[in-house]
Parts: C-alpha cells; structure tokens; sequence
C-alpha cells in the first residue's frame, strides 16, 4: 500500500458515516468533467470538506500515542478525513481549471504537462511537507518479483485490447475527438501523449485518490469511489459513447491489481500496454490502409 497506515489503528468499520462526505467529493469529479459544470464541483467539494471536517470533530479522540508525546514528526496517526479529501479536492480542481480535448500542438502539451502534474506534485507537496503524514508515496517495485500470472495477465490485456478497442472507437466515432494523426510527427506526438496520460492516471487515481481513500475505508469503498473520478476524467477526454462500459471495469480491475501487486510499475504497465493498442488503433482510424490487416475493424 503506498499510504502508511499506523499499525495501532483499529480495523476500518464496514460503513462510517465518512463515506458520505467522500462520495460527494468523488461526485465532483463528474460535475467537472462530464456535466461540464465548475460551479457544481465546487460546491460539492465544500459540502464534502465541510462534512468531514463535522466528521472528524464528533469522532472518539484517538489514544495518544507515546512516540507522538516525543515531539515526532513522522509519529503515526489516524488518518484526517478532512486532510486527505482535501488533497483530492485540490487535485480535482487544479485539473479542472483546464480543457482536458485531446491536441497536440506544443501549447496544449505544455499545458498539459503543467496541469496535470501539478495535480499530483501539490498534494503529494501539501501531504509530505505541510501535513507531514507522507499519505501519499508511489511504491514502484513494492510486491517483488512479477508472477506467472501478472505475466499472463499482460498478455491478456493485449488480448482484449486487439479484441475490443478497434469496435469501440471505429463503430461508436469517438475517436473523433482525437486529432488527426496523418504525419510523422503527429503520430510521434500522439504515441508520446497517450503514453504520459496514462502514466499520470496511474500515479493521480491509483496513487493518490485511491491511496487516500484506502486509509479510511474499505477496499471496495475505496475503489468504487475512485472509479467515479478515474471514469469521469476518462469521459472528458474522450472515452464517451458506450466507453464507461470498459473504463469503469478498467478503472476497478487497477485498484485491485494495485492492492495485490502493490506495485505502481506493475500497474503502470498494464495501462501503457492498453494504451499502446489505443494509440495504434486511433492511428488505424484516422488513416484508412496504413495499418490494414491488424485488426478486425
């Protein structure tokens, strides 16, 4: 698990009212992002911080622990709902101030770089050094070697991938909302953009909100509410259509993997891999007869 959860917590109830103010956090995300309307996630971000911070002032006061009589700073804790929502909430917004259309010219990337990074550098920032209960870490090699079965599991990826991205994005449109990609150097561009989005879905959704939310709720919880957000930031970019259908699997099967593996390499690869195939597969449609013979569609 890439947050430290103090040993001496007691194990996380099935339901806590704290799941409230959480799931109206998550719910921003669709406010930004699908229903394209600022105001909305602001306001359910405030009611959500303004609920867990009601949560954390009528909880049981933790035992005090006899390292944190020392002075430690890196003392173990309960974890702060209202910390941790609140370093989602700021990752939420800082992506959100950005129009997440697909493009490819040089300002866009840029700001796609600064925007997209900053939403993850600022609570990992806010987390480790204003906090100081380091929530956040990216465990790149944290399960070890790789079994025969997440070997398999790539290759199964790449499976369904071939399968079913080709169908998806030619008979539903949507890769229309990709540019055209009908030169070298657009194609290098494109292959270069999938690839870091994909990297940085892994290190905000998996890393960050998934890690946060890991800390007060079950599993379960944690990854269904971290899938509304991974999905929602997925429709704006332009898995619409019928692409819930196989981002919210998607989205479900990195949080499980993640908890087992407990590897953000491991998960990193598995969407680099998917989105390989996404890359290819938009370069098929956009240029009939380039790549004719590699998929089915």
């Amino acid at each position: 698990m890439p947050a430290r959860e103090p040993a001496h917590l007691p194990p996380r109830p099935a339901w806590d009212i704290g799941l409230l103010p959480a799931l109206i956090a998550c719910l921003a995300a669709p406010a930004f992002f699908v229903l394209r309307v600022p105001w909305l996630g602001w306001l359910l971000l405030a009611v959500a911080l303004v609920g867990a911070w009601w949560r954390e002032s009528a909880r049981t006061p933790a035992p005090v622990d006899a390292r944190s009589l020392q002075g430690g700073a890196d003392a173990p804790r309960r974890p702060h709902l209202l910390r941790d929502l609140s370093l989602i909430a700021v990752g939420l917004m800082i992506v959100s101030v950005m129009d997440l259309k697909a493009e490819l010219d040089n300002l866009a990337m840029l700001r796609f770089t600064v925007v997209l990074g900053g939403a993850v550098v600022v609570p990992y920032v806010l987390s480790r050094f204003v906090y100081r209960d380091r929530a956040i870490g990216f465990p790149w090699r944290g399960g070890g070697r790789w079994s025969r079965f997440q070997w398999g599991w790539l290759v199964l990826v790449l499976a369904l991938g071939w399968l079913i991205l080709p169908f998806y994005f030619i008979t539903s449109g949507v890769y229309l909302n990709w540019p055209v990609v009908d030169t070298p150097d657009l194609i290098a561009r494109l292959f270069v953009g999938v690839g870091a989005v994909g990297i940085w879905d892994e290190l905000f959704f998996i890393c960050t909100c998934f890690a946060l939310l890991r800390r007060h709720f079950p599993f379960w919880q944690a990854n269904i509410l971290q899938t509304i957000v991974f999905v929602s930031f997925l429709w704006e970019l332009g898995y619409q259509a019928w692409g819930p259908f196989l981002t919210v699997p998607f989205a479900l099967l990195q949080g499980y993997i993640f908890v087992k593996t407990r590897s953000l390499a491991y998960v990193v690869t598995v969407h680099l891999l998917f989105d390989a195939v996404v890359f290819l597969v938009l370069v098929h449609a956009h240029n009939p007869g380039v790549l004719d013979g590699l998929f089915l569609v």
